[in-house]
């Protein structure tokens, strides 16, 4: 996970470049290779680490959902929070979604889990914790992703007016910084 190797929209690489350089991002970097080196499987796999901000523009971000961690099971996590591989079963947890959804705005209800068009939208699918041993939910939690999905979230309150965060999940809920200015929480 060096800095020129990650796939990241420009605009996201311009306003985060300062974090790849930091002292925590090394520390995560050295854990996420002690984990591959122990023989861990890791989820979602490394080009996918940054998925929802390279496939969600920071100049096109409307609605940030933030979720806990990736889906610790096989096949699962793809660098969207809450979404899964075409063909995967769609997780208990999207199912609520999908229900509140419904609720709320009249979701009309699919049968899949891929959220990848979401994205595509100008819904950043974000984790607190990018990254997750298999089997093992909040395995990561405390190793340097925090710092980061907060300097993503300033990003976004600093670059986009009239940003919705919607934080699923008690975990997502503790995200929400009570200095942070114009966005919507809920």
């Amino acid at each position: 996970m060096t800095h020129g190797e990650i796939r990241l929209e420009d605009g996201w690489r311009e306003k985060l470049s300062p974090e790849f350089e930091s002292a925590y991002m090394a520390e995560l970097r050295s854990f996420l290779l002690a984990e591959k080196r122990a023989g861990q499987t890791v989820f979602p796999k490394g080009t996918e680490y940054f998925r929802a901000l390279d496939l969600t523009p920071l100049d096109q971000v409307r609605v940030v959902i933030l979720g806990q961690d990736p889906y610790h099971g096989p096949g699962q996590a793809h660098g969207l929070c809450f979404s899964v591989q075409p063909g995967v079963r769609v997780p208990p947890s999207l199912v609520n979604i999908y229900k509140e959804l419904a609720t709320d705005v009249g979701f009309q209800k699919v049968n899949h889990g891929f959220l990848e068009h979401w994205s595509r939208q100008g819904v950043l699918l974000l984790n607190s914790v990018l990254t997750v041993r298999q089997a093992a939910a909040a395995s990561h939690r405390g190793k340097g992703w925090e710092n980061f999905t907060d300097a993503v979230i300033r990003v976004v309150n600093e670059e986009c007016p009239h940003v919705v965060f919607m934080l699923w999940g008690a975990y997502a809920q503790k995200k929400r910084p009570s200095s942070i200015g114009p966005a919507t929480w809920c």
